[in-house]
């Protein structure tokens, strides 16, 4: 029997300047949404093709967009030319302790066939894979409130890397389970970072890819800065025999993550398709998940399910939320936005319409 969908409690209407920069790639700004968070009473989202984050009033209007570039040393700087853009690819994004933390994927990609030119040219394209250099990027940069809103400001600080990998993508390539999916692209359940939370000093970053035997991932890190470079970050060892990462697996029902969010000592996951695919996808709550003891491994009787998303067939896909309230107080919803976003979610030529969900 098919599982039953939840429909949203109400909808909030996204809406964004009408000028398109270089910071963007081809898709519209509203169309493309990886990643939410709500603090205090303004609204942060990404699309998941620039290398920008915008801020939201959550009462409408008043957007804002922050070039990344100007806050962190991105591997690949923009040139100014749209198509020569690098994308970030910012797929998660957590607040804790006056500062914003942002992951980009850190997934290679396969290069799409061109049919028109012929099934040899296609079938060789097809093999062809591209590192986005851009996308190898886990950051903090600090904000400012005041009142209900909020904005960027320096000093930012980022994990040590390159064009070509950072600390860790090295760290991970001997790893028995995570290594040989470094090489494969996101989309082919290859390495795909999908989701951040974070609690403390700690970090939580939830995979898309890979899926081992129905089984999801979660890494758990702990960045500091480099007492002699305090803008770089380095992976405190805090996993088994020194190790600079733990690894927590949880039956997902063969679903990987899309994004994370804390709950109190809770973390609630989104999850989803770990290939190519439109559903199902799911909202589940693991409780203390943001305080694991030790390396963790989560049968699916141990997560509470809390809510079935919709999801559109080539659209609507759910790729990021966060708790919301729309008064910036105590969240008692969780906010949902989504990538290829459907004609009846898009209002008018510059706004796009979220789901709010009740907390259950």
């Amino acid at each position: 029997m098919p599982r039953a969908r939840h429909s949203p409690t109400a909808t909030l209407r996204l809406e964004f300047n009408p000028e398109r920069d270089d910071l963007l790639g081809e898709k519209e700004l509203r169309d493309g949404l990886s990643v939410v968070l709500q603090i205090g009473n303004t609204l942060w989202v990404a699309n998941d093709e620039s290398i920008s984050l915008e801020r939201l009033s959550v009462h409408g209007g008043q957007h804002k967009q922050f070039s990344l570039a100007e806050y962190l040393r991105l591997p690949v700087a923009p040139t100014g030319d749209p198509a020569e853009l690098e994308e970030v690819d910012v797929e998660g994004l957590g607040y804790e302790g006056g500062n914003l933390w942002l992951t980009g994927s850190h997934a290679l990609k396969r290069r799409r066939p061109r049919l028109k030119k012929g099934a040899k040219k296609a079938q060789k394209e097809l093999a062809k894979l591209r590192k986005d250099g851009n996308r190898y990027l886990l950051a903090r940069i600090r904000v400012v409130r005041s009142g209900g809103s909020c904005t960027l400001a320096r000093p930012a600080a980022q994990l040590r890397g390159n064009a070509s990998g950072n600390d860790l993508t090295r760290a991970l390539r001997g790893d028995k389970h995570l290594g040989p999916f470094l090489a494969l692209p996101g989309k082919d359940n290859g390495f795909d970072i999908e989701g951040l939370a974070v609690t403390g000093r700690r970090i939580f970053l939830g995979l898309r890819g890979p899926v081992l035997g129905g089984w999801a991932v979660i890494l758990e890190l702990e960045p500091v800065a480099d007492r002699a470079h305090p803008a770089t970050l380095v992976l405190k060892p805090i996993g088994p025999k020194g190790r600079l990462y733990r690894k927590h697996f949880l039956q997902l029902g063969g679903l990987g993550i899309r994004d994370l969010c804390r709950l109190g000592r809770d973390l609630l996951i989104l999850a989803g398709p770990s290939m190519d695919l439109d559903g199902p996808v799911t909202i589940f709550r693991w409780k203390g998940g943001a305080r694991p003891q030790g390396e963790a491994m989560v049968p699916t009787d141990r997560l509470q399910r809390l809510l079935e998303v919709p999801f559109g067939q080539g659209e609507d896909h759910a790729e990021g939320m966060t708790l919301f309230s729309p008064d910036g107080g105590k969240a008692r919803s969780i906010l949902v936005v989504y990538d290829s976003a459907s004609k009846r979610r898009q209002v008018g030529a510059n706004a796009v319409k979220a789901d709010v969900f009740p907390l259950r």
